[in-house]
């Protein structure tokens, strides 16, 4: 899972800068989110394995820095379209293996379309009801936290239980992560839309790939 860092919302900015933010961020979400299904269908069209996913997936971390360092001036676009190609061409391997199975088109179309009803629902919950979900901060980090390390140690037992239950987790902590982050947006804790796009994608895309493990072993087929 990759990682994120979790702040607290301390300012309130103006309505014109919220809205500004806002739209700037959406936009260039989607954007993002088609660079990475474009790259994901190259990688799975190029028949890339599992090591070749792990190296774009390490390669998505360091351009990940390379994009808090950069988010203030145009680099950081550049920056953020490199990472999103990398982190959607690590995820083509595991959508290939998927897709193998008896039943793994209809597990991809699933785990997408829930992906997409709790993005939506939980950003139009913050967005209408303009709740301050800070205080999840606190709370969010240490779960994120505790499943990542979870995910490396299971790496080494392999426990098919404590798998399951990291994807259960990680599915939790994702949607908590969308109501903290639209809402730092909202109330001015984050006023850098590069910044706030990251964290958006990186929300959805653990989402999907939890939400996706979670329906494969529900199905019988992980």
């Amino acid at each position: 899972m990759q990682e994120k860092a979790v702040f607290q919302s301390t300012t309130t900015a103006p309505a014109v800068e919220v809205s500004k933010v806002l739209r700037n961020t959406y936009m260039l979400l989607g954007l993002t989110l088609l660079n990475s299904a474009l790259f994901s269908g190259l990688a799975m069209a190029m028949e890339l394995g599992r090591g070749a996913a792990l190296g774009l997936s390490l390669g998505g971390l360091v351009m990940l820095f390379v994009v808090n360092a950069t988010a203030n001036s145009g680099k950081g676009l550049v920056a953020t379209f490199v990472f999103t190609a990398l982190m959607g061409a690590a995820l083509g391997p595991m959508l290939s293996a998927y897709l193998a199975l008896p039943n793994g088109p209809e597990l991809v179309m699933q785990a997408l379309g829930g992906t997409a009803l709790v993005f939506f629902g939980l950003s139009a919950y913050a967005l209408t009801t303009r709740k301050d979900f800070s205080f999840l901060g606190g709370f969010l980090m240490v779960g994120l936290l505790v499943v990542v390390v979870a995910s490396i140690a299971n790496i080494f037992f392999q426990v098919p239980a404590a798998s399951l239950a990291i994807s259960a987790a990680a599915v939790f902590i994702m949607s908590g992560l969308i109501l903290f982050d639209t809402s730092r947006i909202i109330h001015g804790g984050e006023t850098n839309y590069i910044r706030a796009t990251v964290a958006l994608y990186l929300d959805i895309y653990n989402l999907f790939v939890h939400l996706l493990h979670l329906l494969g072993v529900f199905s019988g087929d992980d």
